[in-house]
């Protein structure tokens, strides 16, 4: 029986549950998500999924929370992180109808690269960079969603890198800078 886009992006979250709970490295992930996109039929969809439990099966062990490592999560709802907060060498962002705005512009202590995994399902992920930062967004694979970058994909040596991979699906995922507000545009 044929696969629609909404068994693709049902198996694409699978594996990304899989990546965060340990079952799967990120090179298995983007092997095993070029698969499921490309999967045409139910039986294609069942060979990347093959060694992980099914939904509800086994539950892992509740993530011990690390100052290296942090998972934003909303089904319908909103995430929004602004002003001075500590951001983490590595994030992962899901969503499935809601949003996650992060803004690292006003952050003090940035690391140097930040490695970004995203799935947005139909929700919206926007991340705002500082002046300096950069971002390379060519690990994001987008069934019918967007990635919109206004930022640099190389890194400036100054400013914080993202490294960003993942899927887009059927949402959005833009990267900038801080807009600058008409009076400070005027000023400049």
């Amino acid at each position: 029986m044929r696969a629609s886009d909404a068994d693709r992006e049902a198996a694409a979250q699978r594996l990304h549950v899989a990546l965060g709970e340990g079952r799967i490295t990120l090179t298995e992930l983007q092997e095993r998500l070029t698969a499921v996109y490309d999967a045409k039929t139910y039986a294609e969809l069942d060979v990347p999924l093959a060694d992980l439990p099914a939904p509800g099966g086994v539950a892992a062990p509740e993530p011990v929370p690390s100052r290296d490592f942090v998972h934003l999560s909303t089904e319908v709802g909103s995430i929004k992180r602004s002003g001075d907060w500590v951001v983490p060498p590595r994030l992962r962002l899901t969503t499935s109808l809601g949003s996650i705005h992060l803004d690292l512009s006003e952050s003090a202590a940035l690391p140097p690269r930040i490695d970004v995994d995203v799935a947005t399902g139909m929700g919206s992920i926007t991340i705002v960079l500082p002046e300096s930062g950069s971002a390379d967004v060519d690990g994001v694979r987008s069934a019918w969603g967007s990635v919109s970058t206004t930022v640099s994909a190389q890194p400036t040596g100054s400013g914080p890198h993202l490294v960003v991979v993942g899927s887009a699906g059927m949402g959005t995922l833009v990267i900038r800078h801080p807009r600058r507000s008409w009076w400070r545009r005027r000023s400049s």
